[in-house]
């Protein structure tokens, strides 16, 4: 394609402003006009360095997913999985609140407005959203094992909790919630958190896996 010049602008920036416009309206929202306006790019440079929309929203999937897998690692690095709770919370609802960004998350906006145009790339964002409480799981088996969580307590399920706690504080960013606003709904969830653990005495845990 002549004119096309995919080197001539930064990938990483224009992938963050394509964020953005996916976030405010979808995958069947965003037409191209919208991401080559908010990426400073013509077509023809558009479709030489992603080939179309779709290809596009695979790879701002792709780049925010690293982000999002950055920040879970660092909040599994806590010394219990307590602290890991409250941090992976509070640092989510820091990105969900980036003064760079349209606040909200990826995963979410870019799927609720999303038809049959957009079927092919509904399924990575439902893995995308199922795939962090696998990790969480996993480290509450570990606190399990070391006593911090009560036995009866299913660590599937509380990964679950946790993380359907992160999609609704990202709900919430997207509709105008501000920063302190959601760590005010953060602190309510620390406070309930210890007997969330401590299970019911007598209950045995039951998978939901």
């Amino acid at each position: 394609m002549a004119g096309g010049r995919p080197r001539g602008f930064d990938i990483t920036q224009a992938l963050n402003q394509a964020i953005d416009v996916f976030m405010a309206k979808g995958y069947d929202g965003a037409t191209l006009a919208d991401l080559t306006s908010a990426m400073g790019i013509n077509p023809p440079s558009f479709y030489a360095a992603f080939g179309s929309k779709e290809g596009l929203f695979r790879q701002v999937v792709a780049s925010y997913g690293e982000e999002r897998d950055i920040l879970l690692e660092s909040a599994l690095s806590a010394p219990t999985a307590t602290e890991a709770v409250e941090r992976f919370l509070r640092e989510s609802v820091a990105d969900q609140t980036r003064s760079d960004r349209a606040h909200g998350c990826l995963y979410i906006q870019g799927a609720l407005v999303c038809g049959t145009q957009g079927e092919q790339v509904r399924e990575p964002l439902t893995k995308a959203r199922l795939a962090g409480y696998k990790p969480l799981a996993a480290r509450f088996k570990v606190a399990q094992s070391t006593g911090e969580i009560a036995p009866e307590v299913d660590p599937d399920s509380l990964a679950r909790y946790v993380c359907a706690l992160v999609h609704g504080l990202a709900v919430q960013a997207a509709s105008g919630a501000t920063r302190k606003q959601l760590c005010c709904v953060i602190e309510m969830t620390m406070n309930t958190w210890a007997a969330t653990i401590a299970g019911t005495p007598g209950k045995k845990a039951r998978s939901s896996s």
